[in-house]
């Protein structure tokens, strides 16, 4: 009755907010004209569609804010009245009094607030879907940003988890696409980041993993966590100065090179995916920011870290494969590599395959990022798919969101950007790494500690492994001796029962000759 009563409330949410009008817009008016009267019946609204969607999405809580989020990157796919209010979903979501807040932090620390910081700004700076953020000064002077999470999170996130458990579960059992999209998995890991994000500590390690893996890159700035003030409720971290992303006219008139700007952004990305197999998976403009100090100027600023992706080795390489393939136009090999990898059944036929793929991505290369969609293209692949029973694998969800929510960001920073030749070459040095003489020597060095710790004890190991073999070849020429002896005693034996045999048999001829003409 719990997920019933959930379930009653999202559809009275949806009715009163008006979305089934905004869901059946795009319908044939003809065809579904009763359904548009009954639903519309004696309802009116002062606020326009964009407005009543955020309202409802906010109404609803952090899983659908976080779906109106990646709605907001996607100018091509969704009306613009749409995506300008549900940006606003990025870091305008309606804060919780500050009073609650700081009896959080107060809560989670064991002390006021005026004793952990020397100053504590009661006003938000901003409030997402699962904390909010506010700015504080540490007693020695530093600048801190504290994220406190919002209260009563972990029950509306079980209640509207249970709900797509079982939607996922209808979908499964009455449609064939359904089973091939394996929506229960996807669930499974969609609930395994969202508890991952209510724990704020994992959230600080995140972090602290991603600046490690950044330090060289010089491209992307990671805050530094206060280990002392962290808590799964409360993390304190280092104040980062910069301006959001989506502030474009902002930007330009700081003199930001957008184009470089672009570039940088695939290369962080493919960065963090195929060498580090770590990526931000939750890069919506709300997280990201761009530098105007001096001497960061226009580097990134990337923020909240609740939600990261992991690939492993196998994953990074096929989809590295799969990406040359790709740039390379050789859709042969990516029809092998997906029947390899067990997504198609065996038995396709390499060329069927090859040929849809080629009919779906050949009309998008050679053209700018502004004539491509990948959403589209995606969307295609999902027909052609369907077509071929292709599988869809749940750990690749996340890289498949951010991908999206990149090409969001690539396409308001430099609609002009080749994304395909942006990112060959940083793929193809990254092939180069992982075979030949430079993986060898890098493999070498990689299991060099395990090495000096193994060296000094392989004198010991050699004398014991020859020792061992030298026993075994004494036991093993003792064993053979003594079967040889008894062969040699089986055939002495032989021998001494013939020759008394023999014998026998001449005593015996020479009495019968002696006594035999006695007896006749």
């Amino acid at each position: 009755m719990r997920y019933f009563s959930r379930l009653l409330v999202i559809v009275w949410t949806v009715l009163r907010f008006g979305l089934d009008q905004v869901a059946l817009s795009g319908l044939p008016q003809r065809r579904y004209r009763l359904l548009r009267r009954l639903f519309g019946l004696g309802r009116s609204w002062d606020e326009p569609r964009g407005v009543r969607l955020r309202l409802a999405l906010e109404r609803l809580g952090p899983i659908f804010v976080k779906f109106g989020q990646v709605l907001s990157t996607r100018r091509d796919l969704v009306p613009p009245d749409l995506v300008d209010e549900l940006a606003k979903l990025q870091d305008r979501v309606p804060p919780f009094p500050a009073a609650q807040s700081q009896a959080l932090v107060e809560k989670a620390f064991g002390k006021p607030v005026s004793e952990l910081f020397a100053t504590f700004d009661a006003e938000p700076v901003a409030s997402a879907s699962i904390a909010q953020v506010h700015f504080a000064t540490l007693k020695d002077g530093r600048e801190v940003a504290v994220k406190v999470l919002r209260p009563g999170m972990l029950d509306i996130i079980e209640d509207d988890l249970a709900l797509l458990r079982t939607l996922a579960g209808w979908v499964e059992r009455l449609s064939a696409d359904g089973r091939r999209l394996k929506p229960r998995e996807v669930v499974a890991e969609f609930d395994k980041y969202l508890h991952d994000e209510l724990d704020l500590v994992r959230e600080a390690a995140n972090a602290a993993q991603l600046r490690r893996n950044m330090q060289g890159l010089d491209l992307v700035l990671v805050p530094e966590m206060h280990w002392d003030l962290c808590s799964p409720e409360v993390i304190v971290m280092e104040r980062m100065h910069g301006v959001p992303i989506g502030q474009v006219e902002r930007l330009r008139e700081a003199g930001v090179d957008f184009k470089k700007l672009a570039r940088d952004g695939v290369t962080v990305f493919f960065t963090q995916v195929f060498r580090d197999g770590f990526f931000h998976a939750d890069m919506h403009p709300g997280n990201i920011q761009v530098s105007l100090a001096p001497a960061t100027f226009g580097s990134y600023i990337a923020l909240d870290f609740g939600i990261i992706g992991t690939l492993t080795e196998v994953d990074k390489e096929y989809l590295a494969q799969n990406f040359i393939a790709f740039f390379q136009r050789d859709y042969k090999r990516v029809a092998e590599l997906h029947i390899a990898s067990g997504w198609v059944p065996a038995g396709t036929r390499v060329d069927e395959l090859e040929g849809a793929v080629r009919a779906v991505c050949e009309p998008h290369f050679d053209r700018p990022l502004k004539d491509i969609s990948l959403g589209q293209v995606l969307m295609r692949l999902f027909q052609t798919s369907r077509r071929f029973n292709v599988e869809i694998q749940p750990q690749l969800v996340l890289l498949q969101k951010t991908l999206l929510n990149i090409e969001g960001l690539g396409r308001q920073l430099d609609p002009e950007l080749d994304l395909w030749a942006t990112a060959k070459p940083f793929l193809e040095r990254w092939m180069n790494e992982q075979v030949g003489w430079r993986a060898f020597v890098n493999q070498i060095k990689k299991e060099a500690p395990r090495y000096a710790q193994l060296f000094p004890e392989l004198p010991r190991l050699l004398h014991d492994a020859l020792k061992q073999q030298a026993s075994a070849g004494e036991a093993k020429a003792l064993r053979v001796l003594l079967l040889e002896q008894r062969r040699t005693n089986r055939l002495l034996q032989s021998l001494l029962y013939a020759g008394m045999g023999f014998t026998v048999g001449l005593l015996v001829a020479h009495i019968l000759m002696q006594v035999g003409p006695n007896w006749f």
